[in-house]
């Protein structure tokens, strides 16, 4: 392992450059793709309504709230379309708005992440730092994603602090949504949003998260190579766990401008080049993921610090 080798050692600036160029008809794409998706879910329940197809649009649902949620993160690097309004627009209203997110406060709190990564000054440190975990708390964790306690702990928390005045535009699109299905003759489907909500996204955030950093191996370490993992994902993962190329999170975390269509380029690029050579810094899909966030059971302290999570 050589941690004395710079970024720069790997590849040029000029390279840096040409990956860093967003595009924004790649953008318009990718969010288009996302969308139809959703439309895609919502219609295999509509048109043939059964417990598979019901349980496979939710599913898919949640998988795709949080693709939003990351095209949202892309905007809020204004790495996503070219020019800076079009981020926010786009990002506010097409990707936020529907996750009851803001892209301007989001982007406040997600710079911060990108700052103090590796240090506890990190505001997510507190969702990775006790990983591993012992199997039985990984157990209890996806236990209450699976059964509507965490999502439904975030909802009571979010209406707690609800204001019209700033709130207005997830109000209007659950409105367009429900007016949407209605009109299609499924007022009933507009339930699936929420149940991917409350049951599937969730979980999904959690593996996310746990693979991004509750993986990582120096977490206090200033190397993105020791604070940060990417995960290599296949077709049905990146579907249902990781869209929008979010599991190339070691290769943000080092060139945050990259746009993340161009993420995959960059890692075939420094994988050439040996830059994560030493490193244990790649997990080969979310089992492999999973597997690493669990450690050995300590009979006389569970977690680690005494508590019980």
């Amino acid at each position: 392992m050589d941690t004395t080798s710079k970024f720069s050692d790997f590849v040029s600036a000029a390279e840096i450059r040409d990956l860093s160029e967003p595009s924004s008809i790649k953008a318009a794409w990718i969010l288009l793709v996302n969308w139809a998706i959703i439309a895609g879910a919502f219609a295999i329940a509509v048109l043939w309504p059964n417990p598979a197809t019901i349980l496979a649009s939710v599913v898919i649902l949640g998988g795709r709230q949080l693709g939003l949620a990351i095209l949202m993160h892309d905007c809020a690097h204004y790495a996503f379309f070219r020019t800076k309004r079009t981020n926010n627009l786009i990002g506010e209203w097409l990707c936020a708005v529907p996750t009851r997110a803001s892209v301007y406060a989001y982007r406040d709190y997600h710079m911060k992440h990108h700052r103090h990564a590796g240090t506890p000054k990190d505001p997510d440190r507190v969702f990775v730092h006790r990983y591993p975990v012992e199997r039985a708390s990984l157990k209890r964790k996806i236990l209450r994603d699976l059964t509507g306690r965490t999502g439904t702990r975030a909802l009571l928390l979010r209406l707690k602090s609800f204001k019209v005045s700033r709130d207005y535009p997830w109000m209007l699109f659950q409105v367009a949504l429900f007016a949407v299905l209605a009109a299609v003759g499924a007022p009933w489907a507009y339930a699936l949003w929420w149940a991917a909500d409350l049951f599937v996204l969730p979980l999904l955030t959690r593996i996310r998260q746990i693979g991004e950093h509750g993986v990582a191996r120096e977490r206090d370490s200033s190397d993105p190579r020791e604070n940060t993992s990417t995960t290599l994902t296949s077709w049905w993962e990146r579907l249902l766990i990781a869209p929008n190329n979010v599991a190339y999170h070691l290769e943000h975390h080092q060139c945050a401008g990259v746009p993340s269509y161009n993420l995959p380029k960059l890692h075939r690029l420094l994988k050439s080049r040996g830059y994560h050579d030493g490193f244990d810094c790649i997990s080969s899909g979310y089992v492999d993921v999973l597997k690493r966030a669990v450690r050995e059971p300590n009979l006389s302290n569970p977690t680690g610090d005494g508590q019980r999570v």
